[in-house]
This record gives structure tokens, sequence and C-alpha cells, in this order.
């Protein structure tokens, strides 16, 4: 997270400071608030105190994109629910909670120093391409999914699929659908089918842009879409994210494509659930779609900004809708041909 100086105004600062004081987070002295970039779905500060640092995240029930796109505000609860879980498996991936208030819609949470924890995103664009890294990060994924797997707890905990109808299904693929007539039918069947599968806990936005690599290893951020559903979401997420950077950076697109291969491998090479091959098919179906979704869809990637880059991840990402493979290999390779 890095510092925006950009103010959203003291009558906000003063009701988050007053919340910190019922949670007993800082005293009467109160504390000193900046607010945060890093995304477009939520208010998110630093507070800073004569002897502490923490984050303060609010959840917008809009989000900051050209195109409206509203989103319940509950999905701050369920994030903070997420990464509770997941700390009783990682408590070194996840960023310590300490507090809540589902009154004012938000939670407190640790504060990583981007020294010591640079974001993925910010190292894969700056050309620090580490395979080691986006194994570990494959295999702690597959390792959240496996533990999570048919509990039925956890699948009441997070039935949140109208929060995740609102803020992935229908801005990326159902938002496709409508530029993209001729694919409607198929991108809606890809959003209805992943809709329909309950098998494990998913992040939901597994980006590059949400994990940190920390000293001991990744650490998640921002899983507000936080849902029991299908796993091979959460995998086609983050590699499409992982091909984009290659029309980004296209002196690297080799190497991202490495990448690529090596998160995909090492995830699948841990899924026990189910058979590999059936979540692979999966995986591989959303994928083009959700390379289309970030040229096409409501929130398109920032860092595409010239129409011969959107236009080259059209071209793959129909060829590959109207084209279908099931195997993810088979992607990367066709993607790096477009070099």
């Amino acid at each position: 997270m890095s510092t925006n100086r950009e103010s959203t105004g003291v009558g906000q600062d003063q009701r988050v400071l007053a919340t910190l004081e019922c949670l007993g987070l800082i005293g009467a002295e109160g504390g000193r608030t900046t607010p945060l970039s890093g995304g477009v779905s939520s208010d998110i500060r630093l507070v800073e105190t004569a002897g502490r640092r923490f984050c303060v995240k609010r959840a917008l029930p809009r989000l900051k994109v050209a195109a409206l796109w509203e989103a319940p505000v509950s999905r701050n609860s369920a994030e903070a629910a997420w990464m509770r879980t997941v700390a009783v498996w990682f408590p070194e991936c996840v960023p310590a909670l300490f507090g809540e208030s589902k009154d004012a819609g938000l939670f407190v949470m640790e504060y990583f120093e981007p020294a010591t924890h640079p974001v993925w995103k910010d190292l894969l664009r700056d050309g620090v391409i580490e395979r080691e890294f986006a194994v570990d990060v494959g295999a702690h994924l597959a390792e959240i999914h496996r533990r999570s797997a048919g509990n039925p707890v956890l699948a009441q905990e997070f039935a949140n699929d109208a929060t995740f109808e609102a803020i992935r299904l229908e801005p990326y693929l159902r938002a496709s659908a409508k530029r993209h007539p001729d694919l409607s039918e198929k991108l809606n069947e890809l959003a209805d089918q992943t809709l329909a599968n309950k098998c494990a806990l998913v992040h939901g936005d597994f980006s590059p842009k949400n994990i940190l690599r920390g000293p001991s290893g990744p650490v998640f951020l921002d899983a507000e879409c936080a849902w029991y559903g299908d796993p091979a979401f959460d995998l086609a997420f983050c590699l499409n994210h992982l091909l984009l950077k290659g029309a980004w950076r296209p002196q690297w697109r080799s190497q991202y494509v490495d990448l690529f291969g090596a998160f995909a491998t090492t995830y699948l090479a841990k899924v026990e659930w189910e058979a590999p091959r059936d979540l692979e098919r999966r995986a591989a179906a959303l994928l083009p779609g959700l390379l289309l979704a970030r040229v096409d869809g409501k929130s398109p990637v920032e860092y595409l900004a010239d129409e011969a880059s959107r236009n080259a991840v059209r071209v793959v990402a129909r060829e590959l809708l109207l084209n279908p493979t099931e195997r993810i290999g088979s992607i990367g390779q066709i993607w790096e041909k477009q070099s």
C-alpha cells in the first residue's frame, strides 16, 4: 500500500478515529490518518499514534471506476472472516486483525512497510521475476483450497453468492458479454457454471497487486470477494494477471509465461479434493473470459493504455473462447507466440 495524499474528507477521518477509540485501539489523544492507494473498492487509511501504526479498511458501496459498479458493503466482514480463517493455517500469510466494527463497516489490520513487503505487481513491473516466489504462492493457494474443501461450516459462513455475482461475475464476464454479442452465450454460461460450483474457500481477487513478498513468504490482502465456490476461479484469476504482464512489459513476456507455467504446475500438483484435470479444464475455460474482461469489462487494467495492446489481448481471448482448450499450458504457449 502506498501513500496517497488526496484527502477524502475530515469528517470521515473523525468517524474512523471515533470508531477506533470505541474499539480501544486509540486513546483520547487520537491519531493521524493518511489515505492509502491500492484499489477501487475500498477506503483504506494508515493510522499513526504515538506508539502504533495500522490500517483501517472500509468497503465502498460504489466502486471508483468509470462504469456504474455497485456492491454490498457486507463484503468488508467477509474479508475479515477470510483472514481469520486463513490465519489458523498460515498466520504469516495474512495481516493480523486488531479489531472490527460491523456497524461502521470497517476492520483494522496490520500495516506492512513497503520496504520489507513489496507488492508482487510492482516487482513484476520492474522485471523482478522470481520463479521460486510464484511456486510459493501457487503452493499456498492450493493449500488454502485443500484445507477448506468440503467444509460445510465454511460453506455456510461464506455463502456470498450475491456479492460474488455483483463484484466479480457481472462486472467481468457478463459485462464483457454485452461488448461481444457473438460471445454472450459463452461468457454468461461461464459465469453461471462458476457460480454453481461449490468446492472450497475462494479469495476472489487473487492477483499480484494483492500479494506482498514478505521476508517469510507471500502475504495475501484484499479478500473482500471471499466466497465458498469454485477454486478454479482463483487459479485462473492469478494466471490471467501473469499473462497480462507480458502485454504491459513485452520484453519479459517469456519470463512471465515461465512464471505462469510454474504457478499452474505447482498448484495442480497439490489438487486432491477433486480430479486435477477437472479443475484445470474449468480454469482453462475461465481464463480467456477473464483476459477479455480486463480490457472490455467494467474494470479494465489501468496499465494497458494503448489500443494496440488491448486489441492484442482481445485477439487471443476471443480465439480461445471460440476454440477452447482444456490445458492451461496450451494457453501459455498460444500467448507466448503472439509476441
